[in-house]
């Protein structure tokens, strides 16, 4: 069965309910899009939880970075990913092992074997559509 997003109302409970969002993949260059995404997401509100090995122990976005899922001390419920989608699967099982309830493939990354991780794990998955973008969105709407 082909893969299919949620309905864009489904993504507007997701994104108003969720409070904090690790971002696997966040860069600490600011002229990045995953560096920009998630500055404008903590700007909203969310609580954005880094996750990357090359930066772990530093400070991004004001928030201590993380070597992998595992070691965030806190539950995480939604994972956003900026990482090629050859590395989504392992993500998935990553974040199947930390019990988070969502997984977001960012714009341009779709892995049916991380979806199908993820769903197998009771995870909502979201691909190919850049979180940003969805909450601008649902704000409008909610202004509407």
């Amino acid at each position: 069965m082909a893969f299919e997003n949620p309905s864009r109302e489904e993504i507007k409970n997701i994104l108003e309910q969720v409070g904090n969002i690790a971002v696997v993949g966040l860069s600490d260059k600011s002229d990045r899009t995953s560096y920009m995404v998630s500055y404008a997401m903590q700007k909203r509100g969310y609580r954005i939880i880094p996750v990357n090995p090359a930066a772990a122990g530093q400070t991004i976005l004001g928030e201590t970075c993380y070597a992998s899922l595992a070691e965030v001390p806190e539950p995480v419920e939604l994972v956003n990913v900026f990482r090629r989608s050859e590395y989504c699967a392992e993500v998935a099982r990553e974040a199947a092992a930390i019990g988070a309830k969502i997984l977001w493939l960012q714009q341009g990354i779709i892995s049916q074997e991380a979806a199908d991780i993820a769903q197998e794990h009771g995870m909502t998955v979201i691909m190919d559509r850049c979180i940003k973008v969805e909450d601008s969105v649902t704000q409008a709407v909610r202004k509407g």
